[in-house]
């Protein structure tokens, strides 16, 4: 796609009435649904069968713009270098001017001269179909050097072909279609609300004016009178709380509403009061975008999209055991939780000591909070040290023991015949463990358990998180003080709370890989701080997780699996935005991995896109992949069934999340810097919306000078990299 369409425009821009609609249909969610056809035409061209490319022009996909952009592709690859070839092999000569010319009975016709004739054939199909204006049949042409087909045959030079004055005003003409053209719709998606006359109060270019639709999926406003297109495509499960605000500075008669968004943006919108009352903007973004909370369900039950790879196979628990070299004589694969009965919030699948019974398991989930009992999460291929997680034990004010839990946590030290002692990582604060103790928690006594060691990481709960991304939204958004940027993000404690994950990782994974030891992960539940060590030390000590499906794997077994409450702490579709139940648990993870990729720039198989687009469809509840809180609840909802996977969309197009400086170092450990002087606030995540923000060169494509300005903070212009590297060679 970015090869054939690209430079195309690139050499001629001005000809494709596309311009303004290519800006539209060429974004991450649209590559997949472009990608296919791109792949499809790659494959007829190559093929030379032109009439195969002739019945590709004539399909429909139910959009009007994206029916002549596809058509467009099919023209593109017909008479660039002849239906007999692919593109890409014709468009990267040193010379594009004289490739991207043919013959046309002896005459020289050049790019613009062709596009202009299709896009005027294509211009009386619209024009009869949409607008009621009589015409004649287009004509789609198919050229191949010397020689033109069609639906007629051309027995002379022009005939039945537009004159240049009408291929003009063709242009004219497919720019005010693709103008008033409707929001884009996802497969499933349909428009709820279209309001006119809509002002978005942009923070940085000031009032637009547009036109806003709402879906059941997203909010999209678009304005087309500015050059670009002004486009805000907001996902509704990205909203936070819609709240109606006064805006009489905006007009007699009008009200306006401020959206608070969860992916560090607020925005605001001002109407006539009159348009509010026919069409109910408020009462309709309220509706859809909080959908459970109306009786509804969320959009990922109804996106219908297809994809070539099924991104619910991606993680497999017994297959993911075995690649660790389970079961062995020490320990189990167990479906003892097979009906959720030991755990409600565990996989039907764990692995525990093999000397254990299933009674004795029952005991010691009974001491568990939670019932989430000690279980294997990785085992280190040499010297058999391991990671287990749990919750923590409900020892009580009056220490309660359970000789079965000291019994259990024995035979896990057992099983690493290299090292005669079992180090306890307790997550929390030492004086919050002891508070939870008072209420019924607490910790394991070294006289309990005479062979452990019990190691207090101190990180703070997810209400301390929480205030802290508030702090950070508060000075990443819309304004940033210059001055104090850098006191303003201290203030915020949040790369502080950053490292102290990195470091609590790291203790964990140098225990194992150097010490030898296994140890134990818990906080108060298991299922928060709990997944970020366990998920960050296995990072660091499994190379296999570096790589793009071992990294979904990762998230797979860790997070979704082990029960993380994505539903409550993201707040799908819910309306109660105080709820204290939400945290930015998640977040801190994958920014704790986007440090690790700085410090280790080629020890990753995925690049930063890949982890902005993890944390895109966390709240946007296009896919199935983050919702509902545990294994039980998803299989009760059929979100494996009824839903698509996040893999699925990523899986297909792997070149785009790649990092081309890869390198695969197996067995590799990594251990990185967790000083505050070696972390640093993702720019490109939480302050992505300010355009102050991002780079100042725009990106800048020439085939005649062959050069390229490639900002390497622009995610596409990294994407860009990867095709047009030869061309910068």
């Amino acid at each position: 796609l970015l090869i054939v369409v690209n430079r195309v425009l690139a050499y001629d821009r001005n000809v494709c009435p596309f311009s303004e609609c290519f800006d539209l249909y060429f974004r991450p969610h649209r590559f997949s649904d472009i990608r296919k056809c791109i792949q499809r035409l790659q494959e007829e061209s190559m093929a030379g069968d032109e009439q195969k490319l002739d019945n590709m022009a004539s399909q429909k996909s139910g959009s009007i713009v994206l029916d002549r952009f596809l058509r467009y592709l099919v023209f593109v690859f017909a008479h660039v270098g002849g239906a007999g070839a692919p593109v890409p092999q014709n468009l990267t000569g040193q010379n594009v001017t004289a490739a991207s010319r043919i013959s046309f009975k002896k005459k020289e016709m050049n790019l613009s001269v062709r596009l202009k004739w299709l896009i005027s054939g294509e211009m009386k199909t619209i024009k009869q179909k949409h607008m009621g204006i009589n015409s004649e049949p287009p004509v789609f042409i198919i050229c191949n050097n010397d020689r033109i087909s069609d639906s007629r045959e051309i027995q002379e030079e022009h005939k039945g072909y537009p004159s240049e004055a009408e291929a003009d005003q063709a242009l004219r003409d497919g720019n005010k279609l693709a103008q008033m053209e409707e929001a884009p719709l996802f497969p499933g998606e349909s428009i709820k609300a279209i309001v006119k006359d809509v002002m978005y109060i942009c923070p940085f270019v000031g009032a637009v004016s547009g036109t806003l639709t709402v879906t059941d999926f997203k909010m999209y406003f678009k304005n087309v009178e500015r050059d670009p297109h002004f486009v805000l495509d907001v996902p509704l499960g990205v909203i936070s709380r819609v709240e109606k605000i006064g805006a009489q500075s905006h007009g007699d008669n009008s009200c306006g509403i401020e959206i608070m968004c969860k992916d560090m943006r607020n925005l605001r919108l001002a109407y006539k009061q009159e348009e509010q009352s026919k069409l109910g903007i408020f009462e309709n973004l309220n509706k859809h975008a909080f959908p459970l909370s109306n009786g509804q369900t969320l959009f990922a039950f109804n996106y219908k999209e297809k994809f070539p790879v099924n991104g619910w196979k991606v993680y497999d628990p017994v297959s993911e055991y075995k690649r660790q070299g389970l079961p062995n004589e020490s320990w189990k694969i167990s479906k003892v939780n097979s009906n959720y009965e030991l755990c409600d919030t565990y996989p039907a699948i764990i692995v525990v000591p093999t000397s254990v019974k299933d009674d004795d398991l029952s005991k010691v989930a009974a001491f568990r909070a939670k019932g989430r009992i000690p279980v294997l999460s990785w085992i280190h291929p040499e010297s058999q040290a391991t990671i287990t997680r749990c919750s923590q034990p409900l020892v009580g004010p009056n220490d309660k023991r359970c000789k079965e839990d000291e019994k259990y946590l024995q035979t896990i030290m057992d099983a690493n015949a290299q090292a005669h002692k079992l180090i306890i990582f307790d997550a929390r604060q030492n004086k919050v463990a002891s508070t939870n103790k008072a209420k019924g928690g607490g910790y394991e006594s070294e006289s309990a358990y005479p062979n452990a060691e019990l190691v207090f990481l101190e990180i703070h709960n997810i209400h301390v998180m929480r205030e802290s991304l508030r702090k950070l939204k508060e000075i990443a958004y819309p304004a940033i003080d210059e001055a104090r940027w850098l006191s303003n993000v201290d203030g915020t404690h949040w790369l502080e709370y950053i490292r102290m994950l990195l470091a609590g990782a790291v203790r964990i994974a140098d225990k194992i890989e150097s010490g030898k030891t296994s140890v134990v992960v818990h906080c108060s539940d298991g299922w928060d701080r709990t997944s970020q060590l366990t998920s960050l030390a296995m990072l660091m000590l499994d190379s296999y997780y570096r790589t793009v499906k071992g990294f979904e794997a990762l998230i797979e077994k860790e997070w979704i699996s082990f029960g993380h409450r994505f539903a409550l702490r993201v707040g799908h579709g819910n309306d109660n935005h105080a709820d204290a139940d939400r945290s930015p648990i998640f977040l801190q993870f994958i920014d704790c991995v986007w440090q690790m990729t700085r410090q280790f720039p080629s020890a990753f198989e995925f690049n930063e896109l890949f982890l902005i687009t993890i944390l895109d469809h966390l709240y946007s509840c296009l896919f199935g992949t983050f919702l509902c809180n545990c294994e039980q609840q998803r299989l009760k909802e059929d979100v494996y069934t009824k839903t698509i996977s996040l893999w699925s969309y990523i899986n297909s197009q792997l070149d785009e999340f790649s990092n081309p400086f890869f390198v695969n170092y197996e067995n590799h450990v990594l251990y990185p810097v967790t000083s505050l002087s070696h972390l640093e606030l993702w720019v490109n995540y939480y302050v992505r919306w300010n355009p102050r923000m991002r780079p100042q060169v725009p990106f800048c494509f020439s085939f005649q000078k062959k050069h390229i300005f490639l900002p390497k903070e622009t995610w596409w212009c990294r994407i860009m990299w990867r095709y047009t590297a030869d061309e910068v060679l």
